[in-house]
């Protein structure tokens, strides 16, 4: 009920849900689908749904708000047969709160762009949404009204929540079916699960209401960090996931006994507050 979902099932792993979600989604090998060119399952995961799924996975540009052109996405859609030289695109995928944009919240009329197209060109939409308790406590809405615009969802327990581990993937009925399958090949099978089953009921009947804190701690923490001169930091959200202006040695020396800056060198940083 608290995600709009018909049916849902929990893992330990957040990827491994993601490839789940891929291969319940895309049913045959060499299927599509079509991801921004800087959210996380691209960059960072090995390619895992080829490797695993045997599923392509075209870009699209994602811009600086974490939003991309509807144009470009359909401009890369696929319908594969009757002509054998092209995949058949079955699965668009968004992420929200989107990680490397600095924890940008996608807008909801965006979302509700993106379904319409998904709708029309009758795409399956996965939202990679880990962070969607922090993405609904910055629009000001229930998690429900970001998640209507999806088929299916996975959301992290873990981040924000405070659980040790543990996921949820949520979706309709036949998905999760054809999802408790495929988890069940990648290993997900896990027996000995209640304890960390209790973990997760915790996170979501007791840590959400705690987040309105971290976002306040958080805004108060990047307020301070912006007030360096130069400013040293782009950010949004809550998890501090923003890019370092480097400044070398003779900047440092320009600035004089008053100078303010900082020794972390030119990275991605990532600043986190822990619940105790």
């Amino acid at each position: 009920d608290m995600f709009g979902m018909e049916e849902s099932c929990s893992s330990l792993i957040f990827l491994s849900f993601f490839f789940v979600s891929v291969m319940a989604h895309c049913r045959e090998r060499g299927d599509e689908m079509i991801v921004g060119d800087l959210s996380h399952i691209h960059v960072y995961e090995q390619g895992g749904s080829a490797q695993l799924a045997g599923v392509h996975s075209p870009t699209v540009t994602t811009l600086g708000d974490g939003t991309f052109d509807l144009n470009q996405l359909i401009s890369q859609i696929r319908h594969g047969y009757p002509d054998p030289h092209y995949p058949l695109s079955r699965l668009a995928c968004v992420e929200n709160a989107y990680n490397i944009q600095g924890g940008r919240v996608l807008p909801l009329s965006f979302l509700q762009e993106l379904w319409s197209v998904a709708d029309k060109f009758v795409l399956a939409l996965h939202m990679d949404d880990a962070r969607v308790m922090n993405a609904a406590l910055a629009l000001g809405i229930q998690p429900s009204a970001i998640l209507q615009h999806c088929h299916s969802v996975s959301v992290c327990l873990s981040k924000g929540l405070g659980a040790p581990v543990g996921t949820m993937l949520g979706g309709s009925k036949d998905f999760i079916q054809r999802a408790v399958h495929a988890c069940k090949a990648l290993g997900g099978g896990m027996r000995q699960s209640g304890v960390l089953a209790a973990a997760g009921k915790i996170a979501l009947s007791d840590m959400i209401g705690r987040l309105e804190e971290d976002h306040r701690k958080a805004r108060s923490f990047a307020q301070a960090l912006l007030q360096c001169d130069p400013p040293l930091y782009q950010l949004d959200l809550n998890t501090f996931c923003e890019q370092m202006a480097g400044v070398d040695e003779e900047e440092v020396e320009a600035q004089g006994p008053g100078g303010q800056g900082s020794d972390v060198p030119p990275c991605w940083g990532n600043y986190i507050f822990h619940n105790i």
